[in-house]
């Protein structure tokens, strides 16, 4: 059983040694350096993206490049799944050998983090308030135009409080590649119908946000078995920041400028 874990990066950063775990360079495209054995700029690739499609140009390059993996996954070079609860961040990260005795026991399964709760807002109440709700609302044209059956599947997770983000998953490579097809068919459509050229760099990162929320639709929608990891973040949250950000966002209508 091969599985593959790839960590999308922009930066040079102290990645995991576990072999399950390949580091890989998003944005290559416009980037001069060379810190990771892989780049998503080689092969069949839309790294050319990234500043729109984020960490996804990552899993572009592992769905049409990748043949020999039987399990593949997407991380962030600050955030991975976590096989503990508690201790040492970088001893929390979930191993490999722990990946398979997961895959060997439930072989369909998807490995997710765990969820996040939006508490007083759903999905869609939390990205209106925080980013534009004409993407989640233009989402939804293409998702009845194109694949109609998943729009029950759409308007139900869209009411949802708790969903699996990052972008994160670890799954087969049958599934992944399932999920891919669907998803950039999705996202191809939504880039032709969503103007970016006059948006700042944060925001025109929406393509990548709203996949977070596509990916849940999907999973909802095809029933699949799931496996909570967890997940571990390397670096310090701005708590202070971010709230007063979310609270801003709810109560006073400012949308959010950056990332915490």
């Amino acid at each position: 059983m091969k599985i593959t874990v790839y960590i999308a990066s922009n930066k040079p950063y102290n990645f995991p040694t576990d072999r399950v775990y390949m580091p890989i360079h998003v944005g290559k495209s416009y980037s001069s350096e060379s810190f990771t054995p892989v780049a998503d700029n080689t092969g069949n690739n839309i790294s050319v993206k990234n500043k729109t499609y984020c960490e996804l140009t990552a899993l572009y390059w592992m769905w049409k490049n990748d043949k020999a993996s039987d399990y593949m996954g997407l991380c962030h070079y600050r955030r991975y799944f976590a096989g503990k609860r508690f201790g040492n961040k970088r001893d929390r990260i979930l191993s490999g050998e722990a990946i398979k005795r997961i895959f060997e026991s439930t072989p369909s399964a998807v490995i997710v983090p765990q969820k996040r709760n939006y508490l007083w807002d759903t999905l869609y109440s939390h990205y209106a308030n925080t980013h534009e709700a004409s993407h989640l609302d233009i989402a939804r044209q293409v998702v009845e135009a194109r694949c109609p059956d998943y729009l029950k599947s759409f308007d139900l997770t869209m009411k949802q409080h708790k969903a699996y983000m990052f972008n994160m998953f670890i799954m087969s490579r049958e599934l992944t590649s399932e999920y891919c097809t669907w998803l950039f068919d999705i996202l191809g459509e939504l880039e032709a119908k969503i103007d970016t050229s006059n948006m700042n760099s944060f925001d025109a990162r929406l393509f990548g946000r709203v996949s977070e929320l596509l990916f849940n639709v999907w999973l909802n929608k095809n029933q699949l078995q799931t496996v909570t990891a967890g997940y571990v973040n390397l670096s310090k949250t701005k708590w202070f920041g971010k709230i007063k950000a979310y609270i801003s966002a709810k109560f006073l209508g400012k949308k959010l400028e950056k990332s915490y």
